[in-house]
């Protein structure tokens, strides 16, 4: 099965909402990174959807952590919703469930 990655952005509520699809790896984590980090340096709020996000690898990880960096020094708050069972079990294992802001639904996610 071939690897794909799909990104699209929307606004709801003051908040660009990144909806993401498919596979986050070291092939596609640079092109997610540069999107992201355009969403954060352009609005106060991101949220970013997993809920389509089949696989994570540690390129995936380390991209949303340079975005979360980047969100909290300009002062920007950044939260994930959505979560495959896939993405949580590597946020667990890195321990990272902490260091993000996570939310089950975009509703919760867009009142927090």
């Amino acid at each position: 099965m071939a690897r794909y990655l799909k990104s699209s952005t929307r606004i709801e509520k003051r908040t660009t909402i990144v909806d993401v699809e498919g596979q986050i790896d070291l092939g596609s984590s640079p092109a997610l990174r540069k999107t992201l980090l355009e969403c954060v340096r352009g609005t106060d709020r991101v949220a970013i959807n997993l809920k389509a996000v089949t696989y994570i690898d540690s390129s995936g990880i380390a991209s949303l952590l340079e975005v979360l960096r980047e969100a909290r020094q300009s002062k920007k708050k950044l939260v994930l919703f959505g979560l495959t069972a896939a993405v949580l079990q590597v946020l667990q294992l890195t321990r990272l469930t902490g260091v993000f802001d996570i939310f089950e639904t975009e509703e919760q996610a867009l009142e927090a």
